[in-house]
This record gives C-alpha cells, sequence and structure tokens, in this order.
C-alpha cells in the first residue's frame, strides 16, 4: 500500500527558494545547495517508506536543515589557525608553517605561469624539481635524490622499484602505523612485496636479519625509524651501521624510513636560557653516512617545508625509482615543489634559523616567558584572570615521541570553563587553538608564530567577553 505521506514531500525548487537558504546559495552556489536540500527530501521518503515516521517534513523544516549542514559545511573549508598548542608540528594543524621566503615564493608563483619543466636558458624541456633534489643531495652528503608527494609515497616507490614481486625484510618491532591508520604492512602489500617479519616486538638482533636472508631472495631491508613511540626496557635491535655491513655483504639495498627528517642537529638547539633542545632525533645525513642505500623523509615535518615526500642515496637506485612508472603518479605538484626550493636555499645559505619550526624550537626559554607575560599582562589589564605557567612542548608529527622542551604560556580562567572558552576561540576568526588543563585555556607562548600576538590577544578578549 502507498504511503500518502510521500505526496506531500516539498518540492526542491521550493525548499530552494525559502528565505531560511538564501545565505547558504548565496555562500556556496545553488548547485551544492541543490544537493544538499535533495539529500533531506530522499532521507525524508526513505523514513516513510521504511514506517520510521508518519508525516512528511515541512517545507520550512527542511529549509532550516539544510541551512544548518550548509553552515557546518562552510566551517569544515580549510581556514588560517593560530597554534597555541605546545605541539610544534600539529598535524591535525598542517604540520609545518612555511617560512617568509617560502610563502612569497609560492605566492609569486600563483599569479602567473612558471618555468616548472623549461629551461630557460635553452628554452627546452628541463628537468623538474632539479634545484630542490641537488639541494638535498648537497646538504646530506647523498648521491642523488628525488621528491614525491609525501613520506609514504616515497616509501611505496622504492619498494615498488627495488622489491615489488620479493620479499622485503622488516623488525617486527618496526610494523607502525603512522596517522591515518596507514601501517607499514599494508604499503609494502600495496608495493607488491612480501612482508617477512624478523625477530620479535621487542628484540631484533642482526642473526635475525641474517637467517631471513638465508632462507631464500629478498628484494630490500626496510630499516623504519621508532618516531612516534618509544619501546624502553628490555629492547635490542641493531645499529644502522651493523645492518648496513650486512646488507652489502649480501648485495640487498638497504631502504631507511626515516620518517621526520631532520636536516640539521636538533640536540643543542633551544637550550639557552634553560629549555634542553630535542635529542635523539637522527639526521637525514646521519642516515646516508650510516649506509642506507635509500633514505625516505618529509618535508613538512622537521624540515619545515611543505608536504613532500623526498629519496635520497645512491644514485642507482634513485634513478632506478625516478623511471618506475609510479613517480609520475606521486610527484610533487608545482606549489609544493616551489615552496620547498624555497625552504631548502635557506638551509643552503645557512639561514635555517629563518624556518619557523627551527625558530620555534630554538627560542630562549626567557624570551618566551617574556612573551607569555605580556599577553597575561593585557588580559589582566581587560579585568580578566590569566597567570604565567611553565609548559612543555611536544614535536609532533611522528618525531621525537617523548622528547619535549620547557616552554611558558598563559593560564586563562572562564567563568562558563575551559571547553566553552576553547570552543568560542576556534569558532572565532582567527580561529586558535590551545589545550585544556585542569580546566584552565592554557595559550603556549612556543608554538604561536611570530605577528600572530595581536590577532590572538584579540580573539581572546572577544571570546572572554563573549562568556
Amino acid at each position: 500500500m502507498s504511503n500518502p505521506a510521500l505526496s506531500a514531500l516539498p518540492r526542491v525548487d521550493r525548499v530552494l527558494a525559502h528565505p531560511l537558504v538564501a545565505a547558504a546559495i548565496e555562500r556556496m552556489g545553488v548547485a551544492l545547495v541543490t544537493r544538499l536540500v535533495r539529500a533531506e527530501i530522499d532521507a525524508a521518503r526513505r523514513e516513510l517508506l521504511a514506517h520510521e515516521r508518519e508525516a512528511a517534513p515541512l517545507e520550512g523544516d527542511v529549509a532550516s536543515d539544510v541551512a544548518c549542514k550548509a553552515a557546518g559545511l562552510g566551517r569544515s573549508r580549510t581556514r588560517r589557525v593560530i597554534n597555541a598548542t605546545g605541539v610544534i608540528l600539529h598535524t591535525n594543524l598542517g604540520r609545518a608553517p612555511l617560512a617568509d621566503e617560502a610563502r612569497a615564493a609560492v605566492s609569486e608563483t600563483m599569479a602567473g605561469y612558471a618555468s616548472l619543466e623549461l629551461d630557460l636558458e635553452t628554452g627546452k624541456r628541463g628537468g623538474r624539481a632539479a634545484f630542490a633534489e641537488a639541494a638535498l643531495a648537497a646538504l646530506s652528503g647523498a648521491e642523488s635524490a628525488l621528491v614525491v608527494n609525501n613520506c609514504a609515497a616515497a616509501v611505496l616507490l622504492v619498494l615498488a622499484s627495488e622489491a615489488a614481486g620479493k620479499r622485503v625484510v622488516v623488525s617486527r618491532g618496526e610494523l607502525v602505523e603512522i596517522g591515518g591508520s596507514f601501517r607499514v604492512p599494508d604499503i609494502l602489500r600495496q608495493s607488491g612485496c612480501e612482508l617477512v617479519e624478523v625477530g620479535t616486538t621487542n628484540r631484533t638482533r642482526i642473526a635475525d636479519y641474517e637467517r631471513a636472508l638465508d632462507s631464500g631472495p629478498v628484494g630490500a631491508i626496510l630499516r623504519v625509524h621508532q618516531g612516534n613511540f618509544r619501546m624502553t626496557g628490555f629492547v635490542e635491535r641493531p645499529e644502522l651501521t651493523e645492518l648496513a655491513a650486512l646488507s652489502r655483504a649480501r648485495g640487498v639495498p638497504l631502504v631507511k624510513d626515516l620518517g621526520g627528517g631532520a636536516l640539521v642537529e636538533l640536540t643543542e638547539i633551544g637550550v639557552e636560557g634553560g629549555s634542553r633542545g630535542f635529542s635523539g632525533e637522527p639526521t637525514v645525513g646521519g642516515s646516508v653516512r650510516g649506509g642506507a642505500d635509500l633514505v625516505c623523509f618529509s618535508g613538512d615535518k622537521v624540515l619545515g617545508g611543505p608536504q613532500a615526500g623526498i629519496v635520497l642515496g645512491r644514485a642507482e637506485h634513485v634513478e632506478r625509482a625516478r623511471k618506475h612508472p609510479l613517480a609520475r603518479a606521486l610527484r610533487l605538484g608545482r606549489l609544493p615543489l616551489v615552496a620547498l626550493e624555497a625552504t631548502l636555499a635557506l638551509y643552503l645559505r645557512g639561514e635555517a634559523s629563518s624556518v619557523p619550526v627551527l625558530h620555534a624550537i630554538e627560542r630562549s626559554l626567557h624570551d618566551v616567558g617574556a612573551r607569555a607575560a605580556r599577553w597575561a599582562e593585557t588580559a589582566a589589564r581587560a579585568g580578566h584572570d590569566v597567570r604565567v605557567v611553565d609548559t612543555e612542548v611536544e614535536m609532533g608529527g611522528g618525531a621525537l615521541a617523548d622528547r619535549t622542551i620547557a616552554s611558558r604560556g598563559m593560564a586563562v580562567k572562564c567563568s562558563d570553563g575551559a571547553d566553552a572558552l576553547a570552543a568560542r576561540l576556534r569558532a572565532g576568526e582567527p580561529a586558535v587553538v590551545g589545550r585544556v588543563v585542569d580546566d584552565l585555556l592554557v595559550l603556549d607562548a612556543r608554538t604561536v608564530l611570530d605577528g600572530e600576538d595581536d590577532a590572538l590577544l584579540e580573539a581572546l578578549l572577544r571570546a572572554l567577553t563573549a562568556g
């Protein structure tokens, strides 16, 4: 039997003409809003057919629901955020912010055409990413380099070019999962390799690798940096140099998935004024010198550039990856390539401290504390309950999982609670993201970029007043 309520469903054109959706159409266009309207009406139709509702929704009710969903969709657009979380490489906030030089280079390139694959001297087709790859090789001591669109792509490409259809040996303690549920075994399968696990979760010895190599042909040994977790206690694994010696003796390439990819030593950065610097992060150059045939790492982590995946190492292996069909599918786009070039140019000129990630690390605790004190003085003058507090900053981005450096921030008490204040700050323009600790909102002074102080304070005072 037909349901008479179906004929009472609102018409799409009538909902689109309703005043409640006029603002959504102005912001997003009629095509997208029409899809939202159809989805609402179709959902109501399914509920009527399933007898989950008795009556059709009114035209105004559908229009109201569409307006709410359109507003939510609009809020999902990527927009500028002030990072006061105390996490330098916050994955949810886009990881590394770009240096001024990189932003300027991208802005200039966006305005017109670019010599992406044109040799301006000869007028003929030129090599894509030639400067970036030469810079990376020079900075790391590698023979050659190749850039793709992220580190997972770099690992996928390397494994596909070196070991497709072959076995790849990995320690059980390195079968990690990175953000977004991407796992090393999954990447291995997609590259067409067969995973051979060796050792145990906490202890892998060189003899475990030797037995795997003795048991049949192997395409590669994969060493994965445990950047986003730490194992302590009864643990063991061979040094990279020991593993490299075995790989050379057996004629099997050694691939190092470094993840973070520091181009400079971080141990001594940030020690001035009481912060102790980040220690324990292997450098790209150290991995090359340690004997890895190929090293893969990210451009938007410790390097401080745009999202990119970097492959470098021995020329014959890099060229094999460059010629693989996947290389075209995974290549880096024009704008991130320009940003990467500009970032690497800073390293080449010895101006790495201009990279915001490194600047945040090396900033003295005295300067960070003075900044937090200025914030607190301004907020207190406006009558708000604030104080300067000691904090600890994390690197984030899957690097240096258990390391922190000392920092300072401003703790804010709000009458309707820290969670409500945090929500208002996230909804503001610009959005400000801090962290809630013991019903206080803490804004860390080390991760807020230079030049953002006034905007942060204005947003905070608006949010406090609104509460």
